[in-house]
């Protein structure tokens, strides 16, 4: 026996199951890619996760490809994939296959709980499913609940201690049989429904997603108008109570990018998300555009790109939109070198990347690629290639503007 079992053992599940063994806690990894519970056999972190190296050295964790193993623990928490499908429909294949491993193993007094970002009615429907095919009294036989993950990519060992834990749960029991697990860790409790927990998480991302839309939709109108998006920003929000709009980029990752469709689905005002979605998904070509009209085209012009994760200081690359920039570039035949220091994906050295370029484009904000000292080692390698940088990483407030008017500017105001 042990106290809790992760389903799926990636960039969520892994995480939590170490830090439930590093709380004393014995653990069952259940995953069904070998190759990543290989590397966790020989203690190696299988994607970048600040701190998890250290815990993965000292914890210990029992590890599995077989679902129906996490049936021996008390505690069963799912972290599996919630993709939706393309015609705004969301896909829990996964949490039905995991349902059905354990659906015969399964014992009285069992938790059940979400982790994995879920639509609204969904810990509902796991709590039904596991009713009807086991024929079990939910809250009474066996516990369900939905304990969404919050924690920021790079800060889980930090604010799975800090971050309001909220507990959903299907019957009171549930909620304290959830709310017993997790509060193995410091977080305060928030207990809720199930269905108001789903909503929390969701609409956590949504606000985020919709939140950078905005910038990057005045970043475009700015572009039209002859106007410096940052300087604009600068006037809206300084000194001024009722400011706080948030600075463009290229806004993805696979929380963000997906989690709308979650509210979508089933919206009363469809469209609207759709349309914030659009926005954000707009600025590659909007980059490559803007590339064209400035370089007479960008065939057989080098172009290097500066990052492929889809945010700065992580190694994630799901969902990211540096390579939707590739791919429209690369069909405007351009020669695209690629570097990121983070990710598996080989790519090449800062030096080979941008030497030669006609353009450099900071496509994701990563340390390596911020400040102005940057800007002037890239200047000095590549010449004056047109620098696209919607981030304003290099601190020079011009999303396209050439290297040596940012290098002047520079000198003239440092």
């Amino acid at each position: 026996m042990a106290d809790v079992a992760v389903i799926g053992v990636g960039r969520i599940g892994l995480p939590l199951a170490l830090s439930f063994a590093d709380r004393g806690l014995s653990v069952i990894g259940v995953d069904k890619d070998a190759d990543r519970l290989g590397a966790i056999r020989e203690r190696r972190m299988p994607f970048q996760e600040d701190g998890a190296q250290e815990l993965l050295d000292r914890v210990d964790l029992t590890l599995t490809e077989r679902v129906a193993d996490a049936a021996q623990a008390d505690a069963i928490v799912l972290t599996l994939g919630t993709p939706s499908f393309s015609h705004i429909e969301i896909d829990i294949r996964d949490i039905r296959s995991a349902l059905d491993d354990l659906l015969p193993h399964l014992r009285l007094g069992q938790t059940i709980i979400l982790r994995s970002t879920v639509a609204p009615g969904t810990t509902d429907f796991v709590a039904g499913y596991l009713a009807k095919h086991r024929g079990f009294v939910i809250g009474e036989d066996v516990f369900v609940a939905h304990v969404p993950e919050r924690i920021a990519a790079g800060r889980f060992l930090e604010e799975i201690d800090t971050l309001p834990c909220i507990v959903g749960g299907v019957g009171e029991r549930s909620g304290e049989k959830a709310a017993e697990l997790f509060g193995v860790f410091a977080a305060p409790m928030v207990q809720t429904s199930p269905v108001q927990a789903e909503l929390a998480k969701i609409w956590t991302n949504i606000l985020r997603y919709a939140t950078f839309a905005l910038p990057n939709l005045l970043m475009m109108d700015c572009e039209q108008y002859g106007a410096n998006v940052f300087e604009v920003i600068d006037l809206i929000n300084r000194d001024y109570p009722r400011g706080g709009i948030k600075s463009p980029g290229l806004t993805a990752g696979t929380c963000l990018r997906k989690d709308f469709a979650f509210s979508e689905e089933r919206s009363n005002a469809p469209g609207m998300l759709l349309a914030v979605s659009r926005v954000n998904e707009s600025v590659p070509l909007f980059l490559v555009e803007g590339m064209k009209r400035r370089l007479d085209g960008l065939s057989g012009k080098k172009v290097a790109v500066l990052g492929l994760a889809f945010k700065a200081d992580t190694d994630d690359e799901r969902d990211s939109l540096s390579h939707k920039l590739i791919r429209l570039l690369e069909r405007e035949l351009a020669d695209v070198a690629i570097c990121d220091p983070h990710v598996v994906t080989p790519t090449l050295p800062l030096e080979e990347a941008v030497a030669g370029a006609d353009a450099v484009v900071v496509a994701t904000n990563h340390p390596e690629f911020s400040g102005l000292e940057k800007l002037r080692e890239v200047a000095a390698i590549a010449g004056d290639p047109l620098v696209v940088d919607p981030w304003n990483a290099f601190g020079a407030a011009q999303v396209f503007a050439y290297a040596k008017e940012l290098t002047a500017m520079s000198a003239t105001t440092s």
